[in-house]
């Protein structure tokens, strides 16, 4: 099997300037299951009526923001989640000064946890929470501690959101033309763990005219025809492999 990442081995080495972009199948060797998954779970445990685009909504957070925490706090946040092997390769590549940034669909934050520092979330993250009311920081420590189920504000009783882009709000644009700006530069383009079928996050792919795109997935994705090369197993397995070897 090792012998199929033979040619990502050899971009890799060659390259200077890899970005990285992906999505929820990049944790789910971490223990974190990708998000339909994780709102199936919920709904069949809690009898929930609300489709996982219902829960994840702003409408949704402003008008029942206790049905919301409950489904967050019980399957999106874990933070007993470690980096697996794509997290570690990605970090030694940054180090190494080959992996100019990470794009991620993802908010776990596992990147970071990592030891990478050019990651560009897409999606935001749990680890950052702010007051609606007064903008006042807090960090995922403070969503646990609260007494109430709907985290509160210490400084003027806001409700506390999650800086994590729900359904109905837009992508940070400043985000995005960091993201546009290191695919427009990139040698190599490593896609892992996303079906490329989430907008307007999928379509940022397009602006990389570098030598080669490697897509790690577990099933198709719109964008197989034009990837160098395709792998189908784990991730995290591969990128280990991978990281071993160079």
């Amino acid at each position: 099997m090792a012998d199929a990442f033979e040619p990502l081995i050899t971009w890799i080495r060659e390259s200077t300037k890899i970005v990285f972009f992906g999505g929820a199948g990049t944790s789910t060797e971490s223990g974190i299951p990708d998000f339909r998954s994780a709102a199936g779970i919920y709904q069949t445990e809690q009898h929930s009526p609300y489709s996982p685009e219902e829960l994840l909504s702003i409408d949704f957070f402003m008008l029942h923001p206790d049905i919301f925490y409950d489904f967050y706090r019980s399957k999106m946040l874990h933070p007993h989640a470690k980096p697996n092997g794509a997290h570690r390769l990605l970090a030694r590549l940054e180090k190494e000064g080959k992996l100019s940034a990470v794009i991620t669909q993802n908010i776990d934050g596992l990147h970071q946890a990592a030891g990478c520092g050019k990651v560009h979330e897409l999606h935001g993250s749990v680890h950052r929470n702010y007051c609606m009311d007064c903008s006042h920081f807090y960090d995922l420590d403070a969503i646990f501690a609260s007494e109430s189920l709907v985290p509160k504000c210490s400084k003027c009783n806001g409700i506390i959101k999650p800086d994590v882009v729900l359904y109905g709000e837009s992508l940070d644009q400043a985000t995005l033309y960091h993201a546009v700006d290191a695919l427009s530069e990139a040698d190599l383009m490593i896609i892992g763990g996303t079906s490329l079928t989430v907008q307007p996050a999928a379509q940022l792919v397009t602006y990389f005219q570098g030598k080669h795109t490697v897509l790690l997935n577990a099933t198709p994705t719109p964008y197989d025809s034009r990837a160098d090369l395709l792998i189908t197993e784990p991730i995290g397995l591969v990128l280990d492999q991978v990281n071993a070897k160079l």
